[in-house]
């Protein structure tokens, strides 16, 4: 049985309509991951204004992460239901809505909570940006240029988000790092305007009940990690405890579903698990890096917030740079080379951080590991991406899209805790975790099994 996903036929030339709301959905996301990088230079400003303790400004942080990770499956499948533009229309609406009243928060209770509704918000729209692309590039090559454009404009917000923050800190304090989400949000509104972006409504059945019993598994242990990570352990036990019935919960739903929230039939593929695994790690490696890396370079070089978002720049930099030349060769070559080079380019990069700080070397030999870093993401993302939405059965690429990112924060969640915790035994050691699970990524990437008698190829 060959899967396929053929949305209804769709001229390969882009045209200008599609162009303009290409532009606006990779702005969005744009948006979305520049609030999950710019605040991290904030939190010094952020504590001595809210005169917050460190579990305060974790919240701050894992308020938007908890909730973003937790609701990306289940607005998956909304966006297959209501139809992907209406839910990325209302996610970009909320989210702008939420950052011009975060940047007015009178204390920590309240930025939480709005933090919270913009991971909300967040969740609609990333899932529901991956079924718009492939309903505007239905064909394979025309989808992957698509795709690198998207991720070089979004990227670019990783590339940004240390810079800018740091400079608005300093010229405008912590409020000014939401305030800039609002203009954003207005331009991706007016360019995502017109019939060009307009997605059939599917006839795809949500089970509600089973969405929110895997939004709750994934909440709870996003927190159980988290909790674990600072060493609550009362709390990590309770987060364990729930986790553990909302697994049992989702289990028995699901069987009995007739609409499941997870697509069986794809996860049956060996190739697609192998990819979903490969999209963790690289979350997990870049995630963790940007939590570890500024320890060392503001607590041990003593660099200012500008100077570390500076730093960053040649991790970030490929972001930008490098998506359009990966979806050339995504075209013509497919998406699995792309992907073990990333791979390999993550686990070697790791290794050279570690090997940097282990002999205390200077900024050169960092700045080397991060480059090789930031062409690993580089690589393997957008590929990543092709790979899993390509394979998508019709009808359900908001559901994949959802899967995959959701699978990408879990992986980013470990990322800082485990990476956070190895911190213990020195920032060296936690790059050579990192290094470690890039490896072994790969070799599950690179030798799992070929499903070509079900159509089914990654």
């Amino acid at each position: 049985m060959t899967v396929s996903n053929s949305p209804a036929p769709v001229s390969a030339d882009p045209g200008p309509g599609r162009a303009r709301a290409l532009a606006g959905i990779s702005l969005g996301y744009f948006m979305v991951l520049l609030d999950m990088t710019v605040l991290s230079v904030a939190e010094p400003d952020l504590a001595s204004s809210l005169d917050t303790s460190m579990a305060g400004l974790q919240w701050a942080t894992t308020g938007y992460t908890v909730a973003f990770a937790a609701l990306l499956l289940s607005s998956g499948a909304a966006a297959d239901h209501f139809g992907a533009e209406r839910l990325f229309r209302a996610g970009i609406a909320v989210f702008t809505l939420a950052s011009l009243l975060t940047a007015f928060a009178p204390g920590l209770s309240v930025l939480v909570l709005l933090r919270a509704i913009s991971g909300v918000a967040a969740a609609a729209c990333v899932p529901a940006s991956m079924a718009m692309i492939a309903q505007l590039y239905p064909e394979p090559a025309t989808r992957a240029r698509a795709v690198s454009a998207w991720a070089a404009i979004s990227g670019a917000a990783v590339a940004a988000g240390p810079i800018a923050g740091g400079a608005l800190v300093g010229a405008a304090g912590w409020r000014s790092v939401f305030l800039v989400n609002v203009p954003i949000g207005l331009v991706v509104l007016a360019l995502t305007l017109g019939r060009a972006v307009d997605c059939p409504r599917g006839e795809r059945r949500i089970d509600w009940p089973a969405q929110f019993a895997a939004a709750a598994v994934l909440a709870l242990f996003t927190d159980a990690l988290i909790a674990a990570g600072s060493q609550a352990w009362a709390h990590a036990a309770w987060s364990s405890v729930g986790l553990g019935v909302s697994v049992l919960a989702f289990c028995g739903l699901e069987r009995r579903s007739q609409a499941p929230v997870l697509n069986r039939a794809l996860l049956r593929s060996g190739r697609v698990r192998a990819g979903l695994l490969a999209a963790a790690a690289v979350n997990f490696a870049l995630t963790g890096g940007l939590f570890v890396l500024p320890l060392l370079l503001q607590q041990e070089w003593h660099l200012g917030p500008l100077q570390t978002g500076l730093a960053f720049l040649p991790l970030t930099i490929p972001f930008a740079a490098n998506p359009p030349f990966t979806g050339r060769i995504v075209a013509r070559m497919g998406p699995r080379r792309p992907i073990l080079a990333g791979l390999v380019l993550l686990a070697a990069g790791g290794a050279v951080l570690a090997g940097a700080v282990f002999a205390n070397q200077s900024y050169p030999w960092l700045a080397v590991g991060l480059l090789m870093t930031g062409f690993g993401v580089s690589y393997a993302l957008p590929a990543l991406v092709v790979a899993l939405v390509s394979v998508a059965p019709a009808g359900t690429a908001g559901a994949v899209g959802g899967l995959l990112n959701a699978v990408r924060q879990v992986g980013a969640t470990l990322g800082v805790v485990v990476m956070g915790a190895a911190v213990a035994a020195g920032i060296g050691w936690a790059l050579l975790v990192s290094a470690a699970v890039c490896a072994i990524a790969w070799f599950v990437f690179a030798f799992a099994r070929r499903e070509e008698t079900t159509g089914v190829t990654a």
